[in-house]
């Protein structure tokens, strides 16, 4: 059976066709797709319209290579939403988690709700992005949509609604947005009645794995695609990834490297408590009704928009070019934390890294290799913070860290992570989401029984690398 996954990303998107067939998983990339904020009065959208017109390209293109599609699922970020109105009308554009009209939004909501009580309620990692603040920050606004909205839907749930016209609000996604219980399973609305806002905007939850609806005939008839059936998978792109993480059993930590890098365990049962309220750290949902126990930690995105001021200077790098570069200026000592607030959205990161340093009084890079070096270690030193935390709340011990998404090909972060941890780093799947969106269609469809399957027919047909500590 062929299953379509599109894997939102917040730079790009792709559309992969997977096949799973005799116990084997194989897969393609037919279309990838540029995606980017846009910017309107000052306000940062993200352009849904657009990214529907490359979901139809997509499809116009698996149409005309006579493949028979049993399902499509789709999966994003987390906490962005669309407002839709009392006919079903979308109301505007969903606004992007990197717009700063969150900013000072988490403290005036703690004058409501305390924020201690706010983690203890949600277990949620308190981020002035979380879909709680943005909510907040929106009714504040007289001119938001919110006010019109008679629901919301999260960023795969409305592009799922794009092309059935059928709603749904899936459990993983929704776990990023800071307002539903994860002991509960469900949305805590008496958060948003204490913000004197309708908690009706929340539709109800469904797990991973229910059928949305089928494309519309529309969609069809403009692609050549047959009216199969759009799959709720796991929405959430970090959730597709862990879902796809093939591991032999439960003693692994993952890595979820792209722009951000989330580092996390699978737990049966959600950690709320004091520590982990102390540490900030995340639970999220998985699927088969496990924790996704995590921490997000800035990635790639240091290196990403270095790389922009770097360009727009004149200097352009690939990837080989950046890793032989790093590995140049490998003994360069200085670093950063990866999280401070500096580095969510500077106008140059290059030159907000080295005045960060010069402020520490540490050696500033003197070229663009000794930044990349600066970047990567950073990454590491703060990797080895987070899984010596997670060791203190796993019930088990964390012998082997997988790495997956597009950072997993990086093999001078992945030796300098194994090297900095001092235990095996299992890089790979590069496409880690895309599976799991396939490998969550296949389980729908019948073809495999539960996630330690899934990981099984992972693990015996996409091509991983070890790579061992080497002090």
């Amino acid at each position: 059976m062929n299953f379509l996954a599109f894997d939102l990303g917040a730079t790009s998107g792709r559309a992969i066709l997977g096949k799973v067939e005799d116990g084997r998983l194989s897969s393609e990339e037919v279309y990838r797709f540029p995606n980017a904020v846009k910017e309107i009065d000052g306000k940062y959208f993200w352009d849904i319209y657009a990214l529907l017109d490359h979901f139809k390209a997509a499809m116009k293109e698996v149409a005309g290579q006579g493949v028979k599609v049993e399902s499509i699922g789709i999966d994003t970020w987390g906490v962005d939403f669309g407002c839709v109105g009392p006919e079903g009308e979308i109301l505007g554009l969903p606004r992007a988690y990197r717009d700063p009209y969150t900013d000072g939004i988490p403290e005036e909501v703690f004058k409501i709700i305390p924020k201690e009580e706010l983690y203890k309620a949600t277990g949620t990692q308190i981020m002035n992005f979380n879909t709680i603040f943005q909510i907040y920050a929106q009714h504040k606004d007289p001119e938001s949509p919110i006010h019109k909205a008679k629901e919301i839907l999260f960023m795969p749930d409305l592009m799922a609604y794009l092309l059935t016209g059928e709603r749904v609000c899936e459990y993983t996604d929704a776990s990023t947005s800071g307002l539903i219980d994860p002991r509960t399973r469900d949305f805590d609305r008496s958060l948003l009645e204490r913000l004197g806002i309708n908690p009706g905007i929340l539709r109800p939850i469904v797990q991973p794995g229910t059928k949305v609806g089928l494309l519309k005939q529309e969609i069809c008839n403009a692609t050549g695609m047959e009216r199969v059936p759009v799959i709720a998978v796991a929405g959430h792109d970090t959730a597709s990834a862990i879902a796809a993480v093939p591991a032999e059993n439960e003693h692994f930590a993952y890595l979820s490297s792209g722009t951000w890098s989330l580092m996390g365990i699978e737990s049966p049962v959600p950690v709320v408590t004091d520590k982990s309220y102390e540490f900030n750290v995340t639970n999220e949902g998985g699927i088969e009704g496990t924790t996704r126990f995590l921490k997000n930690i800035t990635g790639m995105w240091l290196l990403e928009q270095s790389r922009k001021t770097w360009a727009a200077e004149g200097r352009e790098y690939n990837y080989a070019q950046i890793e032989a570069m790093g590995r140049e200026a490998i003994d360069f000592p200085s670093v950063i934390d990866p999280d401070d607030p500096r580095f969510a959205a500077p106008k140059d990161m290059d030159a907000e890294i080295k005045k960060a340093l010069a402020e520490s009084g540490q050696e500033v890079p003197k070229n663009d290799a000794q930044m990349i070096s600066c970047i990567y270690h950073s990454l590491t030193k703060k990797y080895k913070e987070v899984i010596a935390m997670l060791q203190d709340f796993a019930p088990f011990t964390i012998d082997k860290l997988h790495v997956i998404g597009g950072g997993s090909a990086n093999k001078l972060v992945s030796q300098l992570t194994a090297d900095t941890l001092g235990i095996p780093v299992v890089a790979g799947p590069v496409e880690g989401t895309a599976i799991g969106n396939i490998m969550m269609q296949a389980k729908v469809a019948g073809l495999v029984k539960d996630r330690w399957e899934m990981r099984r027919i992972i693990g015996n047909s996409i091509e991983t690398k070890t790579y061992y500590p080497n002090n």
